[in-house]
């Protein structure tokens, strides 16, 4: 016995090892995150063009707020209607078309004549943001290996940190074009994007456990055979998946499975069911996860990232640099620092863990948010000298602050999301993250300036470096650890639920049971 449990152990400590990265479920990695690119730029592109339209259309400030973070907000309804359509059409389709979206969005921003018509390109647009931003993590985190699917499941935070870049360059790019040309411009070149990506994501598979899900067992095996890192654990994911849509243990992969899962689908609980079970009446683990995935996105946005991002150019006019065309370039370095540093998390995400780089990014975070609050509150009450000085203090506080959030918080939040909920409720529970995510964006960004112009930017920043510190003290109490853990094993780190208990009660005492109690089960 003491031989068998020497195995066993030997047999556990050999993924640590870390298996080669799977190509094919790094290509579909890849083409998942381009979407995101889009997002980025749609985001960052809006700090350069609003100093234009601002001249052009003779908006107020108040208008401006409003138009960079109402995206935000529109992009709820997107993040909610991917959870349904993603369910409905696949993961696969979904995608494809969240770049026919954000093709439409680009168009309409380009071209508007108007205050008004460029709000209607702006909803566009948010739709489409909400769709990248709740389908391609959920879709990575269910093709990728248990051995990368941290870093893979990165991938898309490291394309929106890439568009965000390109967004600050097409800004400096097309700033010395005549003022009615220059944001038009910007908002047009993200139409060409989408074109090329819709096609591409038709070369990709489609996910296993949706697959699963519609009874397609075949197809889902095939998918699950070209990425997984081994034939064996192509099988034990398929089990696994199985397990949690509710297909009892032995039953052939014919028509009898078929009809179990399109059974389930019919009980009319598919949809109804998931969100009462999330909302109504959750279960403690539900709780916990909930808990957990909402008070991190929370945090994510809380702190002002993207008031930084959008009104990067503002920023650095404050820290000393007044040339229009000066600060859109420095804008760049924000940019810079965030597709940069990224790849930091990507790379350590598999080795040292989620919660080391969420703690230690959120404790930066608050560090230099702090330090950039107290530079600019000096600025004014020191002469010109040392008022350079500490200008010079704010903007390498501020890229220290982005390079914090993009290696760590950034990207891990996105993946910590994506893996700790069950799969009966990971679309539904992802998109309400993903809506809560983009609530807090849109209230940080369409707030900013007014309330710049009541605290000060200084209190502004003092403002998140507050939150910072109390997401660091969430993060080190309610994350637990999740790296290694195959996806249906993560949810039990919140505890056992009822259906985890039918399930274990099925594996021991045989498949014997009826396939209706099985389904009543998961309902």
């Amino acid at each position: 016995m003491s031989t068998s449990g020497t195995d066993a152990v030997a047999v556990a400590v050999a993924p640590a090892k870390r298996p080669p990265i799977n190509k094919y479920a790094c290509a579909c990695a890849l083409l998942a995150s381009m979407n995101s690119v889009l997002l980025g730029y749609d985001i960052s592109v809006m700090s350069g063009a609003q100093l234009f339209m601002k001249e052009d259309l003779k908006i107020t400030d108040t208008q401006i707020e409003i138009l960079a973070g109402v995206i935000n907000i529109y992009s709820l309804f997107g993040s909610l209607a991917a959870g349904l359509t993603s369910d409905w059409l696949g993961r696969r389709y979904t995608m494809v078309l969240a770049a026919a979206i954000f093709f439409t969005g680009a168009l309409l921003m380009g071209l508007a004549p108007d205050y008004g018509l460029l709000m209607v390109g702006r909803f566009v647009a948010g739709i489409g943001v909400g769709f990248a931003l709740m389908i391609a993590p959920v879709y990575t985190a269910e093709v990728a290996p248990t051995s990368a699917r941290g870093f893979l499941t990165s991938f898309p935070e490291v394309f929106n940190n890439f568009g965000i870049l390109l967004g600050y360059v097409s800004n400096f790019a097309f700033a010395r074009l005549p003022v009615h040309l220059s944001w038009r411009a910007m908002f047009l070149v993200g139409a060409v994007p989408p074109v090329f990506l819709g096609v591409a994501v038709l070369a990709m598979p489609e996910s296993p456990r949706w697959l699963v899900m519609r009874g397609r067992i075949d197809d889902a095996r095939r998918v699950l055979q070209k990425t997984s890192d081994s034939p064996a654990e192509a099988e034990e994911r398929l089990l696994d998946i199985k397990k949690v849509v509710g297909i009892p243990e032995g039953v052939s992969d014919a028509d009898d499975v078929a009809a179990i899962v399109r059974a389930n689908n019919k009980q009319g609980s598919r949809h109804d069911g998931v969100w009462k079970e999330l909302l109504i009446n959750p279960s403690r683990p539900v709780r916990r996860m909930l808990m957990a995935g909402l008070g991190l996105m929370f945090i994510q946005q809380a702190t002002g990232v993207d008031c930084v991002v959008m009104y990067s150019p503002r920023v650095f006019e404050r820290a000393g640099i007044k040339s229009k065309t000066n600060s859109l370039g420095a804008s760049m370095a924000v940019g810079a620092c965030k597709t940069f540093f990224i790849p930091i998390s990507t790379l350590l995400l598999d080795r040292i863990g989620r919660r080391p780089l969420l703690l230690a990014s959120g404790g930066g975070m608050a560090i230099f948010l702090f330090t950039l609050a107290t530079s600019l509150h000096m600025m004014d009450r020191r002469p010109e000298g040392e008022a350079k000085a500490l200008g010079a203090v704010s903007i390498a506080a501020m890229l220290s602050f982005v390079a914090s959030f993009a290696s760590g918080l950034g990207p891990v939040a996105w993946v910590y999301c994506s893996e700790i909920y069950p799969l009966r409720l990971r679309a539904q529970a992802a998109a309400i993250g993903t809506g809560l995510n983009r609530i807090m964006s849109g209230a940080t960004t369409m707030s900013f300036l007014s309330l710049s112009n009541t605290i000060t930017i200084a209190g502004s920043f003092y403002l998140y470096a507050c939150i910072a510190a109390a997401g660091w003290v969430f993060m080190y109490f309610f994350l637990p650890e999740t790296m290694g853990k195959s996806l249906e094993d993560t949810v039990k780190l919140f505890g056992k639920d009822a259906d985890d208990e039918d399930v274990g009660d099925s594996r021991r005492h045989g498949p014997s049971q009826k396939p209706s109690t099985e389904l009543s089960a998961q309902q």
